[in-house]
């Protein structure tokens, strides 16, 4: 099935596209929407904006409304644009809610249960700009969308092609997916990377760290290296023997921070004996040439914050002697 309007036409580039590969920065715009379904008369649909792993906004269900998480979240689209796709949206999920109520015994689906979907457009190297939807029921998908064409997926079995059929005889419904996706979507894409770039371009230099863990077992030591708020996301750590990297390194999740940026540790298990010589290594493109490295056993590592703990704690000890000595040379007074 094609999605494509056949007015526009199907070979020549828009002008967006060639736009999309000057620009060094993230390389996808996607929805989510999450649909639960309690019983026949309750349900909930929740849903986000993501530019790569940075959200946008998020969508209050009970009024209906966007919720803006950055100040150029719109991009350039105007409040009456906006204010149309919020429409749009709120329309399709009362819509979507009740087609699902309606066709629950035909699909034979019992409460509760979740949908969940995801679409964007996300760009290639070296291609142009691909638009992308994709449902999923139970943790399998059963329909996807990729630019011009829509199937169900095999996975999906039996409830995916009755899904599919169903979908394709709403031609109103059809042609305002293929709008969204196809113009849409990489129009805002293009315009929410320009009103953003001074952010998503900027460069923060990771802070780096390095204690102990739990112990592994007898004789052994769980070496931890942290890296915290860094931007972009991008970053490469590793435990290193010299010049040597450690095959045993076991790098964590990137996680955010509340301040939009992102921390990870990496750990390595080694023997006692084995830990002189070893040293935790980052790269990222804040630092240019010039990488952090942190020694175990060395004083940058866990000694710092050690020193810097007693240190605190001095000054907190001779603020409360001074307070009480003023304390009581002014009850002496008296």
């Amino acid at each position: 099935m094609s999605w494509r309007r056949n007015e526009r036409p199907s070979k020549n580039p828009e002008p967006w596209e060639a736009q999309f590969f000057v620009f060094q920065g993230p390389t996808s715009f996607h929805v989510i929407q999450i649909s639960t379904f309690a019983n026949s008369t309750w349900a909930q649909n929740q849903g986000s904006g993501w530019l790569d792993n940075l959200q946008l906004y998020g969508w209050d269900s009970d009024p209906g409304t966007t919720i803006f998480l950055k100040p150029w979240s719109k991009g350039n689209f105007s409040d009456e644009e906006v204010t149309e796709l919020e429409e749009l949206f709120r329309v399709y999920l009362i819509g979507f809610t009740l087609e699902v109520q309606d066709h629950v015994s035909e699909f034979q689906l019992e409460y509760p249960f979740v949908i969940q979907g995801i679409a964007g457009c996300e760009l290639h190297p070296g291609k142009a700009v691909e638009s992308f939807l994709k449902g999923a029921f139970g943790g399998l998908d059963f329909v996807s969308i990729k630019n011009d064409s829509c199937a169900p997926v095999p996975e999906g079995g039996s409830m995916a092609q009755r899904f599919y059929e169903l979908i394709i005889q709403y031609h109103a419904i059809c042609d305002t997916i293929a709008k969204l996706l196809l113009e849409t979507c990489p129009r805002y894409f293009l315009s929410v990377l320009d009103a953003g770039k001074a952010e998503l371009q900027r460069q923060v230099k990771p802070e780096a760290w390095l204690s102990s863990g739990p112990t592994p077992g007898p004789g052994r030591l769980l070496l931890v290296c942290h890296v915290s708020g860094f931007y972009p996301k991008p970053v490469w750590v590793m435990w290193m023997r010299g010049e040597q990297e450690e095959p045993g390194t076991q790098q964590g999740d990137i996680m955010p921070n509340a301040n939009w940026t992102w921390h990870l540790r990496a750990t390595l298990d080694v023997a006692a004996g084995e830990a002189a010589g070893l040293s935790c290594r980052v790269k990222h493109s804040s630092l240019g040439d010039q990488d952090i490295v942190l020694y175990w056993g060395h004083p940058t590592s866990t000694g710092l914050i050690f020193v810097a703990i007693i240190v605190s704690s001095l000054i907190l000890l001779i603020c409360l002697a001074l307070w009480f000595w003023r304390r009581w040379s002014y009850l002496t007074i008296l």
